[in-house]
């Protein structure tokens, strides 16, 4: 919750376990210590109210009543083809939605309950969607077509898409001002590494390649999600250990990455701490992950013709020095120089590189609630304008 006039956050929190049980409310006032409550919330509607009675408790709550809430911002997964930038919800905008949940049944449900529920519990007030599918609209066709029968794509809008786009967002326009520069005067590669791994190539303040696809499954590895492997993998399972397309789905986004690695981690600190200790198999899966993370530095500094700053942010990018070394380890060549003293840094901003190092390597805390703000905002004041132009006006 922000107060915009006074560019100042109020309170933060989230609601877990939401519709499966044992769920409960974290709650930080800023300022004072963050409280957690429990609270049975079935459906997200229980969620979204018991949010607001928190916002308003006359204990530790910030607000008295919810005549201040002027409008709700929404983080929303997957737009396809038909948004490229945010937009105020309505029925059109909830119908596009229903229709493109195919493409991300995991988030485009819950994302819209989250919609709905909100509307339900604040009647009259203006919603907005924020798509993390929208920033990588600006990918040109060759970066964004697969080599497969151009009829999918026709039919059915096979692509890549991308996602974490608010946090690449984000994160690659903070790079910039660090610079000393506008976005459209620097090219940026972006790593988003958390559970969840995207990395992007922004080039002049927009996003020109990124390793998500079609779905959240392609790219870096991941958590649990495998992240690129050969194509066949699937297929062959399915022949040699007679299992079904949704078993296949499961081992891949569920039982893969780092966790399938380790067989047992999918934390990286656990990952590490075990590394340290002599397994084998955490060792390896550091080696891999860091080994993805440089061979996509390479690859997107050659897409964009030279880099000017590489971003670490996320859990795993904010916070894991020994990553961030490993990723960066031999990167000399491309003007890369890491301070090893400043890079033990957990969740700060910072500059990681030693101060004649060409390219510049940042670690910067992402903040994906201020994008999703500003877009709100901005389109109710009836004052948005392209990614590149509107953003972080306050952000100096």
């Amino acid at each position: 919750l922000m107060d915009w006039d006074n560019k100042k956050v109020l309170a933060k929190g989230i609601v877990e376990r939401v519709t499966i049980g044992n769920s409960f409310i974290k709650h930080e006032a800023t300022g004072k210590e963050e409280i957690t409550i429990n609270h049975d919330c079935p459906h997200h509607t229980d969620a979204i109210q018991l949010i607001l009675n928190t916002l308003t408790d006359p204990k530790i709550g910030v607000i008295k009543d919810m005549s201040s809430i002027k409008a709700v911002g929404h983080r929303t997964v997957h737009a396809g083809e038909k948004f490229a930038q945010s937009v105020l919800i309505d029925e059109k905008v909830i119908k596009a939605l229903e229709e493109c949940s195919h493409l991300a049944p995991l988030h485009n449900p819950p994302n819209l309950a989250g919609i709905k529920a909100a509307m339900a519990a604040l009647p009259g007030i203006p919603n907005v969607a924020v798509f993390d599918t929208a920033f990588h609209q600006t990918m040109p066709k060759h970066a964004y077509i697969y080599p497969i029968p151009y009829e999918y794509y026709e039919e059915m809008a096979m692509r890549r898409y991308g996602f974490h786009g608010t946090s690449h967002l984000y994160v690659s326009k903070r790079a910039a001002i660090m610079l000393g520069k506008k976005p459209n005067e620097v090219n940026v590669i972006t790593l988003h590494i958390g559970n969840g791994v995207s990395h992007c190539a922004v080039q002049k303040g927009i996003s020109v390649d990124t390793s998500m696809g079609l779905t959240p499954l392609e790219g870096a590895v991941m958590g649990t999600r495998c992240g690129d492997i050969d194509p066949y993998i699937p297929i062959f399972l399915m022949k040699n250990k007679n299992l079904t397309a949704d078993q296949v789905d499961t081992i891949l986004n569920k039982k893969s990455g780092v966790l399938g690695i380790t067989k047992k981690f999918t934390d990286r600190r656990d990952i590490q701490k075990a590394a340290e200790s002599g397994d084998e198999l955490c060792k390896l899966a550091e080696d891999i992950e860091a080994y993805r993370i440089k061979k996509y530095i390479g690859a997107y500094a050659a897409a964009m013709g030279g880099v000017d700053a590489v971003v670490f942010t996320a859990g795993v990018g904010e916070n894991s020095s020994r990553i961030r070394e490993k990723a960066l380890e031999g990167l000399e060549f491309l003007g890369i120089k890491l301070d090893k003293e400043a890079n033990k840094i957990r969740g700060k901003e910072n500059e990681i590189t030693t101060k004649d190092s060409r390219v510049k390597v940042f670690v910067i805390p992402t903040n994906e609630e201020l994008v999703i703000i500003e877009d709100t905002v901005a389109i109710l004041e009836g004052k948005y304008k392209k990614h590149t132009e509107y953003l972080y006006s306050f952000q100096k």
